[in-house]
């Protein structure tokens, strides 16, 4: 068999080995391969930070509620300072206004001379301007109005009787008792003739003055 080439060889294709076509089409698919795996792993990546961002977002709110409840809390504390201190001050004052006497009348009974009755006994108040520090601020001063208590009592014995020296004892008893040892700022008695019932007796007065309670 005879084989004419008029082209002299420049028509006939080359021949190719498996390995060459092997080694071209790797190289033509490489970069496709690792355009596809970029791809995934942008993909990948996309996903996972659209989670977190909704992670965030939730965890964002929740620190917002906790910030409300935060500020709610610390408003509830204000506003319990605020009633305890109303408390305070309405306590202070009602200690003020009332005085708890019954220690008080129970030194006077247990410290009554024996050759003498009581026939009167009162309590006076008045009230005085007292300057006083602010208790949030101690440098600063305001007048308050403070009570001013006398408990006034009359006695009456016999005129035979030793009743000045009685009535001098009753006086230091009162001064110098527990009860009231600390409280009274002064006692002062005065003297006068009366009747009881028909008889002369000889009459005392007694104001016990009590201190401003602040």
């Amino acid at each position: 068999m005879f084989k004419i080439d008029l082209l002299k060889g420049q028509g006939i294709p080359i021949k190719r080995r498996p390995w060459g076509v092997a080694i071209i089409t790797m190289t033509f698919a490489m970069p496709v391969l690792v355009a596809l795996v970029m791809l995934g792993f942008y993909l990948s990546d996309g996903i996972i930070i659209a989670v977190k961002e909704q992670t965030i977002v939730k965890y964002e709110k929740y620190i917002n509620k906790l910030s409300d409840a935060v500020k709610l809390q610390k408003s509830f504390e204000k506003e319990k300072n605020n009633i305890n201190g109303c408390l305070s001050e309405v306590l202070s004052a009602i200690d003020k206004q009332h005085a708890q006497w019954s220690p008080v009348l129970a030194t006077v009974v247990e410290n009554m001379p024996d050759a003498m009755v009581l026939t009167r006994l009162e309590v006076k108040q008045r009230f005085v301007k007292k300057r006083v520090p602010k208790k949030n601020d101690p440098k600063k001063m305001f007048d308050v109005s403070v009570p001013v208590r006398t408990l006034q009592m009359s006695v009456s014995g016999r005129p035979q009787a030793n009743n000045d020296k009685a009535v001098k004892d009753f006086k230091d008893r009162l001064r110098f008792s527990a009860s009231l040892a600390t409280r009274l700022e002064d006692i002062r008695v005065s003297q006068q003739s009366g009747t009881l019932e028909g008889q002369d007796v000889v009459s005392y007065e007694i104001d016990c003055i009590f201190k401003p309670e602040l």
